[in-house]
């Protein structure tokens, strides 16, 4: 029932998917009235899920604290989350509001042993490929710590996700140099690089302009950073879109040119946008939940769930406890205080 469209796109997006992935099945919570139509007009989706039917549904303008108390229990995204925790569905995917998505999830699904907080990963294009970005916007401000939990987990998702033994991290600060930055940077970077963190390897500081270069699999900052990133990113592929749209409707030759190599231009735009790139991962929960873009079309939101299905299929909460395991022997010990 979220995002900027509802059942409208998610449903085809389901019926999609299930032509890619035959094997999946699918429980669809929320308005059954607005829902069963939908469903009904894909024979084979119909075949393979079951609506469940929910009266409340999370707005997009929601705050995670209103949303919790209108929709715990009862609220479409909860029950799709609930549906996790209770072993009913493998994976959780959502369009709706991320905060409230967040909230919910941590609340429901609890965190991983010895992570702390969640954070949302997402695949960033550059001229390498991809890197993996963590976090985007589920948690605002960091220590030192959970810039460490956030590279272990970034670099397990990164071993899945670009078949990589040993991922290359990057801790995003202001400059390259060991002196600068905020403390809980540097600290940060004082136990990567002095522990022994089996499955990564720890390239350094990277700043902003080398997210564009793929200087390393897996980019880790905090969330109030990695949103503005993300935010600043999409801004300017759409910029880039408008700014291409202007010059090339200029003249008649230009404007013809443009209708030539206008599937180009939309792919340009869609390789600059790390925003389109859906299906952001919440990390750090038990269980897995996958946010897709609010504006997502039935391809993007396809692409979502197939996300999903690929982390299911290759067990990233047990990668994610293997890291952990192996690395909890680098972590320094917790000081009681009164």
């Amino acid at each position: 029932m979220g995002g900027d469209h509802g059942p409208g796109v998610v449903i085809p997006a389901a019926a999609l998917a299930l032509e890619r992935r035959p094997d999946t099945r699918y429980l669809l919570f929320g308005d059954e009235k607005l829902v069963q139509p939908l469903v009904a007009a894909h024979p084979k989706l119909a075949q393979r899920a079951k609506i469940i039917h929910c009266d409340v549904a999370v707005k997009m303008t929601d705050k995670p604290s209103q949303a919790l108390r209108q929709g715990r229990r009862v609220s479409s995204m909860w029950r799709a989350v609930e549906a996790v925790k209770r072993g009913e569905a493998d994976c959780a995917v959502s369009a709706g509001n991320t905060g409230a998505l967040m909230a919910m999830a941590k609340i429901c699904l609890h965190m991983l042993p010895m992570i702390e907080r969640p954070a949302l990963a997402a695949m960033w294009p550059t001229m390498r490929g991809e890197s993996i970005v963590l976090d985007v916007g589920a948690s605002i401000g960091a220590d030192a710590q959970h810039l460490v939990d956030l590279a272990v987990m970034g670099a397990a998702l990164a071993r899945i996700v670009f078949d990589i033994e040993t991922p290359t991290v990057g801790l995003l600060n202001v400059g390259v140099e060991e002196i600068k930055g905020l403390e809980e940077v540097k600290a940060a970077g004082r136990m990567l690089r002095e522990g022994a963190w089996p499955g990564l390897r720890y390239h350094g500081f990277v700043e902003g302009d080398d997210l564009g270069r793929g200087t390393v699999d897996v980019f880790v900052t905090e969330g109030f950073t990695g949103n503005i990133a993300l935010k600043t990113a999409e801004g300017t592929a759409r910029q880039i879109g408008q700014f291409l749209r202007e010059a090339m409707s200029a003249t008649l030759a230009t404007r013809i040119g443009y209708l030539l190599a206008r599937g180009a231009f939309q792919a340009l735009r869609r390789k600059l946008d790390p925003g389109r790139s859906n299906g952001a991962i919440f990390l750090g929960l038990d269980g897995v939940v996958i946010k897709s873009h609010g504006g997502a079309d039935a391809e993007s939101y396809a692409g979502a769930i197939e996300v999903g299905y690929d982390m299911v299929r290759q067990d990233l909460l047990a990668n994610i406890r293997d890291m952990i395991g192996h690395t909890s022997e680098a972590r320094p010990p917790t000081l009681a205080s009164s």
